[in-house]
């Protein structure tokens, strides 16, 4: 079975006719709590000997939606419990197995373990660089985004920058992966005082994204408010940055919660603007 990819262009595909399709539907309404009482419940089983992957599979799903709710530490738990499971079942360079080590460094960057969070991604990528299957350079290009972000998150601007030219360069899908790089490079150049072109590159992750399906815009919603309004700040343009991450805060309680990353950085960027 495919992957359950967070960043294709089709998202609900590789699901349908699987005991999975529901989650599919789920997380593309950002219904993630309802998605992990499901993904949870397929995994009870029963299944047939030759459908017995599909219980670690489902605790794979389950994990992502408890990481998009912002419960990183209980995801946290759950991947270090489902690796071995995935090692044993699929093997350790399998295209799963690299795919829920990707999944779980995302999650060490949203418990600020940024360090480890930029060597796992840097790994993974490698190993899905000499995978040969058919998913491998979605998990190449997924690996490489977290490390993008961790290296922005680490101060390390001009390294995330290079990286993100040269994964975008490769990822020409106009996807929300793309998108996602796209709002990381801006990131990066931010960091680097570089805010005029931090702010051209988010007005160009805008153009993507509201050209991208409503199930694809509905997982990065606030993101291309919080990026818009850190260039803004970053021009002195103070109260319309504040309008930017004021209506990307109350977008991402809704849809997140406070306990996510995003939320959290945008709450961190208004009491920034706030005190200036």
């Amino acid at each position: 079975m495919k992957l359950f990819r967070w960043g294709g262009r089709s998202e609900s595909g590789p699901m349908a006719g699987t005991p999975f399709a529901r989650t599919s539907v789920l997380y593309r309404a950002g219904r993630y709590a309802e998605m992990e009482a499901e993904a949870r419940s397929v995994a009870v089983g029963p299944f047939r000997a030759r459908d017995k992957a599909f219980g670690p599979l489902a605790l794979g799903i389950a994990v992502v939606a408890v990481s998009a709710q912002g419960r990183y530490a209980d995801a946290l738990t759950m991947y270090d419990e489902l690796l071995p499971v995935f090692v044993n079942a699929f093997g350790a360079e399998h295209i799963h197995t690299l795919k829920l080590r990707a999944d779980r460094a995302q999650v060490l960057g949203g418990l600020g373990r940024y360090g480890e969070c930029e060597a796992e991604c840097a790994a993974v990528a490698h190993l899905a660089d000499h995978n040969v299957g058919p998913d491998a350079p979605f998990v190449a290009t997924l690996a490489r985004e977290g490390q993008i972000h961790a290296l922005n998150a680490l101060g390390r601007h001009p390294e995330a920058e290079a990286l993100a030219r040269r994964t975008l360069a490769a990822h020409r899908e106009s996807d929300r992966l793309r998108l996602v790089l796209r709002l990381s490079l801006a990131d990066s150049l931010s960091g680097q005082d570089r805010h005029t072109e931090a702010l051209a590159e988010v007005q160009r992750a805008d153009v993507l994204h509201h050209n991208l399906p409503p199930e694809q815009r509905r997982p990065e919603t606030g993101s291309i408010e919080l990026a818009a309004a850190a260039a803004l700040f970053g021009l002195g343009r103070g109260a319309e940055a504040r309008l930017r991450a004021s209506a990307a805060y109350d977008a991402c309680l809704a849809v997140r919660g406070p306990d996510h990353l995003r939320t959290a950085k945008i709450k961190a960027l208004l009491d920034r603007i706030d005190v200036a």
